[in-house]
């Protein structure tokens, strides 16, 4: 499971160090077994998702209803059960204005996020393929990201800020990319523009920039769902997908199969013991037994 993590490196520069390689392959995750289940498959990095942890932990859309602090002990759990995985934490807004991204990005690094995500939403924010959107100004935008930038350097915090738009839905493709540009130019190390309508939106979105480029791959959402070997060849260097939508779906055939008085063979005892750490935790007890 550790094979993945160089041990020499902070999350940040581990991530970083990924990106440089090539394209990253993200599962969003909403808990610290979901990421044990990420790390054991092979994935290099994690996506705390906002809209998952809003659905899983309060049955909830994802609407803003969350606040800062929530998220930020929902990452140090994970962070602390998963040390020296690469997650890059969902921080919406930054919860409030520039002074707000200051504290915001100052708990995420001391939590152990490797990076944070801040977007250009009015609050409180949707998710970003929902409909009835509404943006900052670009100028409030900017001014999010480089809050973000300044904090990292003042407090010398070892943390990358993937900074997004959400222009895309409202005022349109060529301002969404300026945002970018205007986010690149204020200190982020990563772009996102949500939900781009075509695979040509998509392309010309990765190409432009020097820096990493994200794409979302939301099933039913306004994207086109790509491969991530399609993504690597449009010059995406991470792509983020959801397997929570996959886990409901198993879930759900699973309960239809218990009401037909089927006995579905779910997945063994075993294995989530396995994965929730049970055999070190045994093997350690073992040092103490009397």
């Amino acid at each position: 499971m550790d094979s993945i993590i160089d041990k020499r490196l902070t999350p940040a520069a581990d991530l970083a160090a990924k990106l440089a390689a090539g394209l990253v392959v993200m599962p969003a995750c909403w808990d610290a077994l979901s990421v044990r289940i990420m790390r054991d498959a092979g994935f290099q990095a994690s996506f705390l998702s906002g809209f998952c942890v809003a659905a899983t932990r309060y049955g909830l859309p994802d609407t803003g209803l969350i606040a800062g602090a929530e998220m930020s002990e929902t990452l140090r759990l994970i962070c602390a059960a998963n040390p020296g995985f690469p997650i890059i934490a969902d921080g919406d807004t930054g919860y409030g204005n520039a002074m707000n991204v200051r504290h915001t990005v100052q708990e995420y690094a001391r939590a152990g996020a490797a990076a944070i995500m801040l977007e250009d939403q009015l609050a409180p924010k949707r998710c970003g393929h929902m409909v009835g959107k509404e943006v900052t100004s670009l100028a409030e935008a900017r001014q999010r990201i480089a809050a973000a930038a300044d904090a990292r350097r003042e407090f010398g915090l070892d943390i990358l800020i993937l900074a997004r738009t959400d222009a895309r839905a409202t005022l349109g493709f060529d301002a969404a990319m300026e945002r970018c540009h205007a986010f690149a130019e204020a200190g982020a190390d990563m772009l996102f523009l949500e939900a781009p309508r075509s695979e040509e939106e998509l392309e010309t979105f990765a190409r432009t920039f020097n820096l990493p480029c994200l794409a979302n791959m939301v099933p039913g959402g306004m994207t086109p769902m790509l491969s991530p070997s399609r993504l690597r060849d449009m010059g995406v260097r991470l792509a983020l997908y959801f397997p929570l939508f996959a886990g409901v779906g198993a879930i759900q055939a699973n309960l239809a199969a218990l009401l037909d008085d089927k006995a579905e063979g779910p997945t063994p005892f075993s294995e989530v013991y396995r994965l929730a750490g049970a055999e070190e935790y045994f093997a350690t007890e073992k040092r103490y037994k009397i």
